[in-house]
């Protein structure tokens, strides 16, 4: 995978023999998405799906958190629903509470749940997910976390988050390209969130495209959240550096620019499960991961062990394009102003 994936987001053209497999892929996935159309659900309130087209991660997490932060801000009650990956909840669809482990909850909606203090509940059926948070909440608005390509819940807002440094990839679809839909679905959604400055072109003229910029914040320990350090608590060290997510080079150079430190990078897959074995190097050095991470070894993490908080920063001129945004889908569904 790794190959393919170093494939895709180089400058040589698709492998031409994947080229037939993604024209299957391309009919395919067009027939279940018209489908699931058809027999879409429309909640009462609000729906903001907050995705991506492309596999693999992009930043929607940190999104989620400063959107969450903002809704509340604006009298809002949000509540999340997520597909749970690699979540091995006793049923679905499963409403995360402070007793659920990161196994159960899968990583990024255990990290949504604790650091966004909101309802949060999981079930590939994105559909199932929400009636349940509509029964066991008082929520007035949803984000659906990764729901882009699950058409079945029909949504107010589309939000598209793309790796600025990455882009499109070389714009393919899987097998060929890292796309789960062309790049031409980027016309027909309201934002574009590029994470980081836009290095390659993302192949569409769409004017709401909009720079969101991780800031760091601070460090924190793995097990004990109260205990923190200043971003340059390390500064000229070496540390190792760990990353389970999409991009992680992207976390690498963050440490270095931002943190002052020399890094000798560990990278991981995207959602990997720790042993304490991946994360011991058996020398002094301090280890710093990111957050999604660091919620899966809280239970084993030594004192070396830290991770960076981050915070998502948006233009105001999104913030207010979707404050806007919002007040018109609540007129048309017939929900009074607040206030």
């Amino acid at each position: 995978m790794n190959w393919l994936e170093n494939r895709w987001y180089s400058d040589k053209p698709a492998p031409c023999w994947l080229l037939p497999f993604e024209c299957i892929y391309r009919r395919l996935s067009r027939r279940i998405s018209d489908k699931a159309k058809q027999d879409s659900w429309q909640a009462h309130i609000p729906v903001i799906v907050v995705g991506n087209i492309s596999v693999g991660g992009t930043g929607k997490t940190p999104l989620a958190i400063t959107l969450v932060s903002l809704f509340k801000q604006w009298g809002y009650k949000p509540g999340i629903i997520s597909r749970g990956y690699k979540s091995s909840a006793p049923e679905y669809p499963y409403m995360i509470h402070q007793g659920s482990s990161p196994a159960e909850a899968g990583d990024e909606p255990y990290l949504l749940y604790h650091r966004c203090q909101c309802p949060v509940v999981i079930d590939p059926d994105r559909t199932s997910a929400a009636r349940l948070m509509l029964q066991e909440t008082d929520c007035d608005l949803i984000i659906s976390d990764d729901g882009l390509q699950h058409y079945k819940l029909d949504r107010d807002v589309e939000i598209v988050v793309v790796d600025g440094q990455r882009g499109l990839g070389n714009n393919h679809c899987l097998p060929a390209g890292p796309l789960r839909e062309g790049g031409e679905r980027l016309e027909s959604v309201d934002y574009i969130i590029s994470n980081g400055p836009i290095i390659k072109p993302l192949e569409t003229s769409n004017p709401k495209c909009f720079e969101m910029v991780l800031e760091p914040l601070q460090f924190q320990h793995c097990s004990d959240i109260s205990e923190t350090r200043a971003l340059k608590a390390f500064d000229d060290q070496t540390v190792h550096g760990v990353a389970g997510i999409g991009n992680p080079d992207r976390f690498f150079k963050t440490l270095k620019q931002h943190a002052g430190v020399d890094v000798v990078p560990h990278a991981m897959p995207d959602h990997h499960k720790y042993s304490i074995e991946e994360i011991s190097f058996k020398d002094d050095l301090p280890v710093i991961m990111t957050e999604k991470d660091a919620v899966k070894i809280k239970e084993i993490a030594g004192d070396e062990h830290w991770y960076l908080e981050v915070s998502a920063v948006l233009p105001d001129n999104f913030v207010s394009q979707l404050r806007e945004k919002l007040e018109t889908v609540k007129e048309h569904k017939g929900i009074l102003k607040n206030g």
